[in-house]
């Protein structure tokens, strides 16, 4: 339930900027920084936001096969998640 002070935010508008500031994100002490990265862009993205983020990150250098806490890479993750076939798409292409 959502409280009397907070707004549900719908179709949020995702700018290239802010796209972009997910890759200056910095992890938690002992997390792979570019796990975190996509993962947290995952989490807060909807899925054509999620796809130029990773275009982003591919050409900044970033590994799509950072492993998680867990040993897991994030596409391992999103193929157990309800909701994360487009994300899951997305991480294939990209390669």
């Amino acid at each position: 339930m959502q409280r009397k002070d907070k707004q549900k935010i719908v179709d949020e508008v995702w700018t290239a900027e802010r796209i972009r500031s997910f890759l200056d994100l910095q992890p938690p002490a002992g997390m792979d920084a570019d796990f975190h990265r996509l993962q947290r862009a995952y989490q807060s993205m909807r899925a054509e936001d999620f796809a130029d983020f990773v275009t982003m990150f591919v050409a900044a250098g970033g590994r799509l096969d950072a492993r998680g806490p867990e040993q897991q890479t994030l596409l391992d993750e999103l193929e157990r998640h309800r909701h994360g076939a487009a994300f899951a798409e997305i991480l294939r292409a990209a390669g």
